[in-house]
């Protein structure tokens, strides 16, 4: 049983980099010049593409494309809380008292 669940979960995993949600920033190009302007006001260059808190952003001429790559736990016990690492975009599901205890959850999504 716990093969398929890493199975599905890598699946899961996979599906987020084909079809994660997204959301745009437009951006003024008489502010912008060539290129974007982030949240944290860093120029970027048209076409370049960084990560900002597990959000997969790329440079438009007219806009920011911002796609989340974090997939989110659901389906878990009311005494369990979600917590994100930032650096490997992935989140664990704890006990709220207690996080050095795990929690099993049965979905995932991605908002």
């Amino acid at each position: 049983m716990k093969y398929i669940l890493v199975i599905a979960l890598g699946l899961l995993a996979t599906a987020t980099l084909c079809s994660s949600q997204c959301s745009r920033l437009s951006q003024d190009k008489e502010k912008t010049g060539e290129g974007c302007i982030d949240e944290k006001d860093v120029h970027h260059q048209l076409g370049s593409s960084w990560m900002s808190k597990c959000f997969k952003c790329t440079c438009y001429e007219e806009y920011i494309n911002c796609c989340n790559t974090a997939v989110i736990p659901t389906g878990y016990d009311d005494d369990c809380e979600t917590i994100l690492n930032e650096k490997t975009c992935t989140y664990s599901v704890v006990k709220k008292n207690d996080h050095s205890k795990t929690c099993p959850y049965s979905g995932a999504i991605l908002k």
